[in-house]
């Protein structure tokens, strides 16, 4: 009878050792197409015109025109969209700047924004389905997008 009380501190110490020894991996940058921090902050209109791509018939017509949404905070980080279009047609759209708070947060943005990205140049526009448990990532990624698609002149 002796033995248990032994054990069960045993055990309880070799947990603790085992928690404490844990380590997770740091929380960085997350960037969807583009590098991270490559647009302008503040807000401030980023409209640029982009080359052709060699080999593609332009989707829309004219030349590619990109710009940067406005910097959007949400519950657990900030993000921006960037969006590049082709007449009226949105060609693509990544996430220049994602800073989040902690690594929970990373892996939730790390799973929705592909979808959201998916979203968006499925309905060719800021009209976009949220995605399901990430609620507050969903709704500043459409603002900002949103936003990009106002300094573009579209919908």
């Amino acid at each position: 009878m002796k033995r248990a009380p032994l054990l069960v501190l045993a055990g309880t110490v070799a947990g603790f050792i085992g928690v404490l020894s844990f380590h997770t991996r740091p929380a960085g940058p997350v960037a969807s197409g583009a590098p991270a921090g490559g647009g302008t902050s503040g807000g401030t209109p980023a409209a640029t015109p982009k080359a052709a791509s060699a080999g593609r018939p332009p989707a829309g017509g004219g030349a590619a025109r990109t710009a940067l949404g406005a910097e959007e905070q949400f519950n657990f980080g900030v993000l921006d969209v960037q969006v590049t279009v082709r007449g009226t047609r949105i060609t693509d759209v990544s996430v220049p700047t994602l800073q989040v708070a902690e690594p929970t947060s990373q892996q939730i943005c790390e799973q929705a924004i592909p979808m959201l990205r998916s979203e968006a140049l499925a309905a060719q526009g800021a009209s976009i389905d949220g995605v399901s448990g990430a609620t507050f990532t969903s709704e500043a990624y459409a603002r900002s997008l949103q936003a990009a698609l106002d300094r573009l002149h579209l919908r």
